[in-house]
């Protein structure tokens, strides 16, 4: 498992508005294609700097392709890249003001100190 990627996947799709959408209308699709083609570039390098190793599991996999931001939240992701996220793709879903805002406090509720660790 690694943090360190579950945080660039939300880092990097967040700050893409195609993305977003992308992910969005086809999260398995944007996941797979993310992890082949962006996971092991090197963020702030030159063109072509990249490593090799980094993966997600099939657990960060299945929660990023789900949408399932409360078990991304459990499995370490940072919350406020989850909800930067999530209120770009889904906030146009709800009539009120902070709907989604809401729906996510709602649905992360069930935590109680001490939360998971996001370190990295």
């Amino acid at each position: 498992m690694s943090k360190y990627l579950l945080n660039k996947f939300l880092f990097t799709v967040d700050r893409d508005p195609e993305l977003v959408e992308r992910y969005r209308d086809d999260p398995q699709g944007t996941v797979a294609w993310w992890e082949a083609e962006q996971a092991n570039r090197i963020l702030g390098c030159t063109t072509g700097e990249s490593s090799t190793w980094l993966r997600f599991d099939e657990t960060e996999r299945a929660a990023l392709a789900e949408h399932d931001y409360p078990r991304l939240f459990e499995l370490g992701a940072h919350p406020f890249l989850t909800l930067t996220l999530f209120i770009a793709m889904f906030e146009r879903d709800h009539d009120e003001p902070l709907g989604f805002q809401l729906e996510y406090a709602r649905r992360l509720g069930h935590f109680t100190l001490p939360y998971p660790d996001i370190a990295t």
